[in-house]
């Protein structure tokens, strides 16, 4: 499945360095570094619970796995071959919910980054940078 382009209603001017500027302006409560990561641990298997229950109880998408096959003869067949495993699109509703614990994580990276002092631009354009010269030899 590709990147999905139906995307409604964004401000394309918001930029990480705002989000991560916001993030820090709003957040309390969940300031201490353990709090940061255990809300990350904890957005990272909201998220995954939503894209299971998109399968297990909407059936809005069918998750059918098989052994994935490496052996070609080029970097660009074996791309071309990989799947996603996902038939199907999300529904309107739970794409809503994806999108609202994806945010939430987001959130929390940012605040992660501010304790930490790292800047999530720069850390995307450096890893943009990485694929980019690397193209397909990136790997990931």
């Amino acid at each position: 499945m590709g990147r999905n382009t139906n995307v409604v209603n964004i401000n394309k001017d918001l930029d990480f360095d705002e989000f991560q500027n916001q993030v820090d302006n709003v957040l309390i409560r969940h300031r201490s570094i353990l709090d940061i990561i255990t809300k990350l641990n904890e957005y990272t298997a909201r998220i995954n619970r939503a894209v299971v229950k998109s399968s297990t109880s909407c059936g809005c998408i069918e998750i059918n796995t098989s052994k994935q096959d490496f052996n070609k003869n080029s970097l660009e067949e074996m791309k071309n071959s990989m799947e996603s495993h996902i038939s199907g699109s999300l529904c309107p509703g739970c794409r809503e919910i994806l999108l609202e614990e994806i945010g939430a994580y987001l959130f929390y990276l940012a605040a992660l980054s501010n304790a930490l002092d790292v800047n999530i631009s720069e850390a995307l354009y450096k890893e943009y940078s990485n694929i980019k010269t690397l193209g397909l030899f990136s790997l990931k």
